[in-house]
């Protein structure tokens, strides 16, 4: 079989399977594969595949055709141009997420001097890594109540070289850290799909990603409301907090913060112009 027919065969494959992007994605997993640039494929369509590498595609086709990430089966996945591992134990990075960690890291640029922020619910660390990439005068702390997760977030940590201004900290919400702490910004990407809904989340979310990573409680504003009540003890004065926020959040958000004493400085909307980000700082 050659380049082109594998390419061919397979997106054949994952198009039954109602997968999006079947030709992209075959062609992703067929780089892997050959361990070659996705558009180099271009270059060799006539290559015919041995025996072996027709057997790993087969394998990896199938996994995609049973919904599993794309990003699991490669093992990486890009945020803000940074390359990331992650399995299992993390959530895939989302694209609008990135925005979330733009806005975080030219705020602590537009300080002109050292700063610090907390990355609340770190994961896989994307937030927190690119943050600290953009904003060279940051350090940063990242906590987590998954021990799996900040494995993989400080492996990504020392990969991207940030290492040396980037802590990991195994916490239950706020409780394992310092008191003492005080930080200019914290930003997080918390749970806040609500509980019943996540039966009815794509497959690849669904079956996939941490749960605990998904599920914000019965109305998926319980993470909002620990934030809201116990984070500004761990903000420096005229320090900031940024969050992503689920769909039709918006209309309750505001209320909830300004009743624990916080002002919503903006609310920012992602790639699609829906609201999405919440800014806020202390009234």
């Amino acid at each position: 079989m050659t380049v082109l027919e594998a390419i061919q065969k397979s997106a054949d494959f994952l198009a039954k399977k109602g997968v999006d992007s079947p030709r992209l994605q075959s062609e992703l997993l067929l780089a892997h594969v050959l361990k070659t640039q996705r558009l180099k494929l271009y270059l060799d369509f006539a290559r015919a595949l041995s025996e072996q590498e027709t057997t790993t595609l087969r394998d990896l086709v199938q996994r995609r055709g049973n919904r599993e990430p794309l990003q699991h089966i490669l093992g990486t996945a890009f945020f803000c141009g940074l390359e990331m591992k992650v399995n299992s134990n993390v959530l895939v990075p989302r694209p609008e997420t990135e925005l979330l960690a733009e806005h975080a890291w030219k705020f602590l640029n537009s300080l002109g001097r050292d700063s610090t922020f907390l990355d609340f619910g770190t994961g896989s660390g994307c937030i927190a890594i690119a943050v600290c990439h953009h904003a060279k005068q940051s350090r940063g702390r990242a906590i987590d109540r998954s021990t799996e997760a900040l494995a993989v977030a400080t492996e990504n940590a020392s990969l991207s070289k940030v290492s040396d201004r980037l802590t990991f900290l195994e916490s239950d919400g706020f409780k394992s850290l310092n008191p003492a702490n005080r930080f200019d910004l914290i930003v997080s990407n918390p749970p806040y799909i609500p509980s019943q809904e996540i039966e009815s989340l794509q497959e690849e979310v669904r079956d996939y990603d941490p749960r605990a990573a998904l599920d914000g409680g019965a109305d998926g504003l319980d993470f909002y409301r620990m934030l809201g009540s116990e984070s500004a003890h761990f903000l420096a004065d005229r320090g900031k907090m940024m969050l992503e926020f689920g769909d039709g959040q918006e209309s309750v958000l505001p209320s909830l913060f300004s009743a624990t004493g916080w002002q919503v400085e903006s609310v920012e909307c992602d790639y699609t112009q829906r609201p999405r980000f919440l800014i806020l700082r202390r009234s």
